[in-house]
């Protein structure tokens, strides 16, 4: 789905107040104006406690993807073959399951949920699904398209491999002839991301390279 005209934003993000801490503000909204304005200004949300105000972060250390530095063992190639993905067919189920409040860290709640199904609506959040053989969603991951950026928000698997299969589709999904202006973020890098390419950028490089990746076309789909 094309990318529907969002309405103004009606907050400042502005960098120079930014401390040397990954949490660099709290309040505002999650009017879909805001958050796609705020991913544009190397900011995403994320609550500061269940029910509480919504914090903006920016981490001082990010989890960056080039789309070149994907790592694919032999093993998840064999996974890639076992399972089925899809693109936006599912996105309602793949945030329920992120949102699991039985997983570690758990973190996405109702507002968040809300807030990423208006973005899904119009046409700047996507998902990939995973299934299994029988057609049983289990895998995926979700995030927002804003020109060559991916903002990964978060992936879950029910069966081994099934969130990197996800990711391996994403990357292919984005891998066409802007592929090497394109990045996929996700938020922090963990031990686990790391064994597939993630790499750590200081936030000050991350803020830099945002303009190019932003005025990057989107991938065809979602075009």
């Amino acid at each position: 789905m094309t990318p529907q005209p969002l309405g103004p934003n009606h907050w400042e993000f502005g960098q120079a107040s930014w401390p040397d801490d990954d949490f660099v503000g709290i309040g505002a909204d999650l009017e879909p104006s805001t958050v796609v304005a705020a991913y544009a200004a190397g900011l995403f949300p994320m609550p500061t406690e269940p029910g509480g105000p919504m914090g903006w972060w920016s981490p001082v250390r990010r989890g960056v993807l080039p789309l070149d530095r994907l790592r694919v063992t032999r093993s998840l190639r064999r996974s890639v073959k076992h399972f089925t993905t899809t693109f936006d067919t599912a996105f309602e189920e793949v945030v329920l399951a992120c949102a699991d409040p039985s997983r570690e860290g758990s973190w996405i709640d109702g507002q968040i949920g809300a807030a990423y199904g208006r973005l899904h609506a119009l046409g700047w959040a996507h998902s990939v699904e995973v299934h299994n053989a029988d057609g049983t969603l289990v895998g995926g991951l979700y995030g927002v398209a804003i020109g060559g950026l991916f903002a990964g928000e978060s992936m879950f698997h029910r069966e081994r491999d099934a969130s990197k299969v996800a990711l391996v589709a994403l990357v292919d999904l984005l891998s066409d002839e802007y592929a090497k202006r394109r990045l996929v973020d996700t938020q922090w890098q963990t031990p686990h991301l790391a064994t597939l390419g993630v790499e750590e950028w200081p936030r000050e490089e991350y803020l830099a390279a945002l303009p190019t990746v932003l005025d990057t076309p989107l991938p065809a789909p979602w075009r």
